[in-house]
């Protein structure tokens, strides 16, 4: 009851209108996590108040209903235990997802989530986000990706704006040293065919930290050189 109760107090805090039916999901894929995390490394993060604002919340901190359209098609690369993804398809059913991550331990909780919530309409990938990029079936198809990986956004920005179609938008979901990161990004972002939008810095309930959320909007395609082979942009980043 923790979780539940943290969950709909920082929902509420947030300005996040939750219904029953969703705050059921969340509990569930809670349970789930913590099951699962005795077995495999999914999350250091497991008292159920910190889930429920840092893994939750934090997840749905980037919806905006302007970009999130209906029946929008949406991937979360290197989505580890479904971070952003999975709340944000509990909060939106009509989103279409693909979680994408490189570890099948992962792919496979993610999988008996998604049967045990009966979430529909979820690809699940077991790729390398490099390969999966130049990938005809998932290379610029999808209107929006999202990532909460720890990599830095220059190489995030390698690995997920390939995924994007133009017009639609790379959302990436960083901590509190984010401005140097969007500096040094800059230019990587607009060879990959993108340019920020907009930047917005938010603050999660009970937490003092400052994070933010970069909207990269896809202007032009993605040269075909991008990505790079598995490794070269985390060791030489653009």
């Amino acid at each position: 009851m923790i979780f539940r109760e943290m969950l709909i107090k920082s929902a509420e805090e947030y300005s996040l209108s939750l219904t029953e039916e969703q705050i059921v999901r969340f509990s569930h894929y809670f349970e789930i996590l913590i099951d699962w995390n005795q077995k495999i490394n999914l999350t250091a993060i497991t008292d159920p108040k910190e889930v429920a604002v840092k893994h939750m919340i934090d997840s749905l901190s980037c919806y905006d209903e302007a970009i999130f359209k209906n029946g929008a098609k949406i991937i979360d690369v290197g989505t580890g235990a479904g971070f952003p993804g999975l709340p944000l398809k509990i909060f939106r059913p009509d989103l279409k997802l693909t979680l994408f991550d490189s570890l099948n331990k992962r792919i496979l909780f993610l999988k008996e989530v998604a049967e045990k919530l009966e979430i529909p309409d979820i690809e699940f990938v077991h790729s390398r986000a490099e390969e999966g990029g130049k990938n005809r079936k998932f290379r610029e198809v999808y209107d929006i990706a999202v990532s909460r990986a720890v990599a830095r956004l220059s190489i995030l920005s390698e690995l997920c704006l390939p995924f994007v179609a133009v017009g639609g938008f790379f959302i990436a979901l960083k901590g509190s040293q984010y401005s140097q990161e969007i500096k040094e990004s800059t230019r990587a972002i607009k060879a990959l065919g993108g340019e920020i939008d907009k930047i917005e810095n938010i603050k999660l309930p009970g937490l003092d930290d400052i994070r933010a959320i970069v909207y990269i909007r896809k202007i032009k395609k993605t040269l075909s050189t991008y990505p790079r082979r598995p490794g070269i942009p985390e060791k030489n980043p653009l």
